[in-house]
């Protein structure tokens, strides 16, 4: 499975059209990442049949959020819930860099059926295997990580571990730089079977070679 993360409807038009599997549907590219217009993602479900996750973070930084922001979180997934969302991306730690399991367990069941993934603030707890178990527990379906590295090529050798740990009770989603470049060597040394890339080469808008590269590799 290829997962593109799009910033904007133009990204995640083309990703759909290179072959793309699923969109992470997000705004905020330079803080990698926050939740995106209501009304684009409306008019982007319009245009695509593949399913479409957004992310809920409202705002860059860190990962731990006062009772104000998890308020607008919650109220923010129930909106995207209620005009189609196929699935939900966030995560949340407390202040020791822990799973905040209390938040993180409220959203999920918020959701619903509607699948969660928990973004790479996984790639900034102190204990990633006390962290997988946690995140298994509060309901979530997949982690994005990229190997508690900067990026899938540092991280190799950790997404191998918790794609052996997790024993298929949770999706490893492999992202961080991943590219054409460097996803047959992801795969086969990890042994993952879902993969995360914004397809970004060069400029702000995903190539469509390369994704389409990505695709025929997996």
């Amino acid at each position: 499975m290829l997962e593109i993360a799009c910033f904007n409807k133009e990204s995640a038009l083309i990703a759909a059209k290179a072959g793309a599997d699923r969109i992470e549907f997000c705004a905020g590219f330079e803080v990698g990442g926050t939740t995106p217009s209501l009304h684009d993602f409306m008019e982007l479900k319009k245009e695509i049949t593949i399913p479409i996750f957004v992310m809920i973070r409202t705002r860059g930084g860190d990962f731990f959020y006062n009772d104000e922001e998890f308020q607008q979180m919650k109220e923010q997934l129930l909106e995207f819930k209620k005009v189609g969302a196929d699935g939900f991306v966030f995560g949340i730690l407390d202040e020791n860099l822990e799973i905040n399991i209390l938040q993180n367990k409220e959203l999920v069941e918020l959701a619903g059926d509607m699948p969660c993934n928990f973004h790479r603030a996984f790639d900034r707890v102190k204990n990633y295997q006390k962290s997988l178990e946690e995140i298994i527990n509060c309901g979530f379906k997949t982690i994005l990580t990229s190997g508690t590295k900067s990026n899938v090529s540092e991280g190799k050798e950790i997404l191998k571990t918790l794609v052996e740990i997790s024993n298929e009770r949770i999706d490893i989603l492999c992202g961080g730089g991943l590219r054409s470049t460097n996803i047959s060597e992801i795969k086969n040394y990890t042994k993952a079977k879902n993969f995360h890339s914004s397809g970004i080469v060069n400029g702000i808008l995903p190539d469509t070679e390369d994704i389409k590269k990505m695709k025929s590799q997996i």
